[in-house]
C-alpha cells in the first residue's frame, strides 16, 4: 500500500514516525540532490549537504507545513533557501551574473545523447542563479509557474522572464 505524501506527513506530526518521514525522503531525494546539484555547479559535495540540510529542516519544521501547496514545493523552497545561505556564504550570488563561465569539459564523448547532455550541463552552469532556478524547477522538476515563484519567494511575473530569458540564452549557447 503506498501512502500518499498527507498521509505520511499526518504519520510524522502524530507519532514522530521516522519510517514515514523516511519515505518522504526517499520520495525527494534524488529529484531534491539532481536540482542542487545543477545549481552548484556541479558539485555533488554541496549539493549532499545541502539536501541532507534540507531534510533536517523539513523534519524540524514539518509543523509549520501548512499543506497550502504541495509538499514538494515546500521542500524545494527550503532547498532553495539552503542554496541561498551556502551562496552568500561563498558570495556567489552577488558575483553569479559577472562570474566568468566554467571552462569547458574535457570529454571524449562520442555518443550525441551524452553531448547534448553535457552541452546543456555546461549552459546551465552560465545561467544567472535566478534563471538557472526557474528553469530547473520548472522544467526538470514539474512545478508550475505559481509553485516556482513560491519557492524562490518571488512575484509570478519574475518567475515568467527568468524562464524566458533562461530559455533564449540556452537556446544561443546551445546553438554555436
Amino acid at each position: 500500500m503506498s501512502f500518499t505524501d498527507a498521509d505520511l506527513i499526518a504519520r510524522v506530526l502524530a507519532h514522530e514516525d521516522h519510517h514515514a518521514f523516511g519515505e518522504l525522503v526517499r520520495r525527494y531525494q534524488s529529484p531534491m540532490r539532481a536540482f542542487l546539484a545543477r545549481m552548484t555547479h556541479g558539485d555533488s559535495h554541496l549539493a549532499d549537504d545541502l539536501a541532507q540540510e534540507t531534510f533536517l529542516k523539513a523534519w524540524r519544521k514539518l509543523n509549520t507545513f501548512r499543506g497550502d501547496a504541495r509538499f514538494s514545493t515546500w521542500l524545494f523552497g527550503i532547498a532553495f533557501n539552503e542554496f541561498r545561505s551556502a551562496a552568500r556564504a561563498r558570495k556567489e550570488i552577488a558575483t553569479d551574473d559577472l562570474a566568468d563561465p566554467p571552462p569547458e569539459p574535457q570529454t571524449a564523448a562520442t555518443d550525441s545523447n551524452s553531448r547534448l547532455r553535457l552541452d546543456l550541463t555546461e549552459a546551465l552552469k552560465r545561467l544567472n542563479s535566478h534563471e538557472r532556478a526557474a528553469i530547473l524547477l520548472c522544467c526538470q522538476n514539474g512545478l508550475s509557474h505559481e509553485e516556482a515563484a513560491q519557492v524562490l519567494g518571488c512575484p509570478l511575473g519574475t518567475v515568467k522572464t527568468n524562464i524566458l530569458r533562461g530559455k533564449e540564452n540556452l537556446k544561443r549557447q546551445l546553438s554555436l
